[in-house]
């Protein structure tokens, strides 16, 4: 793969991570940690998401953990040592402190499919970490895809489809601690996960939880002809919420 300028590579723990540096850094160390899709898919040769990283001048690392839906269990696919969850709270976020000397509340998440279900379950489990999360067509219910025909990873980590969905981000969502910036969408033709974004979006509506959704907007279904069609407004709701918490008074 080709990887556009920018975009460089990176080994964390022994664990390969591809890391972004736009041109003029914003100059408040505000960073983006990019949870990639099941297949693995990099934003290293997506001019969309580079060109509006660099606009936004926020650096990205974006871990490379293969189909472990960013939970925190150990996945065959990724390490015996420590879980996917564990690598990016522990290593990546150490990482951005020493590169970037970046801190929570200037670090926000951004996930597609797989990683929209998890930045979105990072958030929930950890809000004072991770108080900014956007995700494009999260993949919420994901024990849909226990024992599918290409899913080997699921029944390693889990026991069943139960034990999956006990551990979905709807069910990490507590009334009393949220995280302050969230934004999901999911296109209404996206028959596997837009059930999922509508049960979130009532849940944190009838619990009175602030956040921001969008999922009317349709664009070619679950693709990445969709996901570069939203990539304008999540990248920039990122942006804007990292200034909203540095201006925030505590």
């Amino acid at each position: 793969m080709s990887m556009l300028q920018g975009w460089s590579r990176v080994d964390i723990a022994g664990r390969h991570c591809e890391v972004f540096q736009p041109r003029r850094p914003n100059p408040h160390a505000f960073t983006v940690v990019y949870l990639h899709d099941l297949a693995s898919t990099s934003l290293a040769a997506n001019p969309v998401f580079s060109e509006l990283f660099d606009r936004y001048g926020l650096p990205v690392i974006a871990p490379i953990a293969g189909p472990c839906w960013w939970a925190d269990r150990r996945c065959p696919e990724f390490t015996a040592d420590v879980t996917p969850e564990q690598f990016v709270r522990q290593q990546v976020m150490a990482y951005i402190a020493d590169r970037w000397a970046s801190v929570p509340p200037r670090i926000a998440l951004l996930g597609i499919s797989m990683g929209g279900q998890g930045a979105l379950r990072f958030a929930f489990k950890n809000p004072n970490m991770f108080p900014i999360a956007a995700a494009i067509s999260p993949a919420i219910d994901y024990q849909r895809h226990f024992g599918a025909d290409d899913d080997t990873t699921l029944p390693a980590m889990y026991d069943d489809p139960e034990a999956v969905r006990q551990d979905t981000a709807i069910l990490h969502v507590h009334p009393l601690n949220w995280p302050r910036n969230l934004w999901f969408c999911c296109d209404p033709t996206d028959h596997d996960w837009h059930e999922g974004g509508e049960r979130l979006r009532m849940k944190l509506s009838a619990l009175g939880i602030p956040h921001d959704h969008d999922l009317e907007t349709r664009a070619g279904g679950h693709s990445w002809a969709y996901f570069n069609h939203m990539a304008s407004r999540a990248v920039a709701f990122l942006a804007e919420r990292l200034e909203r918490e540095r201006l925030r008074v505590v």
